[in-house]
């Protein structure tokens, strides 16, 4: 029991790969807020702008997963996703703070997804089931943030449906596939995912 506990103790290499991580799609989701704009002016003139949004809606979700799916430890979703947007903000989101909020709730839909198997099981289905909890939290999210009260229930569907397709894809395909990749070249040995690799 001792052993299990130390194991999900944070060290200081954890702290400097999600800081690193972090920075990275930092980067990637600033660029997410810029890609907005033309995607929305797409859909305008079909009165569903806000479909433009939720096609690479996933994409704001990726540190929260695939930070978990690296340290397989208690809190790297939320921290990871927490500091992502708030690096997002430092870079010039202008959506400034808040954003910062929707990092905390984003984070703690796959944190919980993650706690409810007790952090012991990190694979292909806790992936995608993690996307599906950032979808969730997330969109409830929006109904406070953005008034998604206001639109006709019909509409609120196609929208969760399109960032829930989005988000499987990004925060959960993409996302494991991209942890894989990097426990295969070497560089995850120190942490869990590339022990586990390792260990197959």
């Amino acid at each position: 029991m001792k052993q299990k506990e130390s194991s999900y103790s944070w060290k200081l290499q954890d702290i400097i790969f999600v800081a690193m991580l972090c920075v990275v799609f930092g980067v990637v989701y600033l660029a997410g807020v810029y890609l907005i704009s033309p995607l929305t002016a797409i859909f305008a003139p079909l009165g569903v702008s806000l479909l433009g949004t939720e096609m690479i809606f996933g994409i704001w979700f990726m540190a929260a997963t695939l930070a978990a799916y690296i340290l397989q430890k208690p809190g790297a979703a939320i921290i990871a996703e927490v500091l992502a947007s708030l690096i997002e903000v430092l870079l010039g989101n202008m959506y400034g703070p808040m954003v910062i909020v929707a990092g905390i709730v984003q984070g703690a839909g796959a944190e919980l997804v993650f706690a409810a198997w007790r952090y012991k099981r990190f694979d292909r289905t806790t992936m995608y089931l993690a996307s599906v909890g950032c979808t969730i939290t997330g969109f409830l999210w929006s109904f406070v943030r953005s008034n998604y009260l206001a639109i006709a229930p019909q509409l609120l569907v196609v929208y969760f449906v399109v960032r829930l397709i989005s988000s499987f894809i990004f925060s959960g395909v993409l996302c494991k596939l991209m942890g894989d990749s990097l426990a295969r070249t070497g560089l995850l040995k120190s942490y869990a995912l590339g022990r586990a690799m390792r260990d197959e």
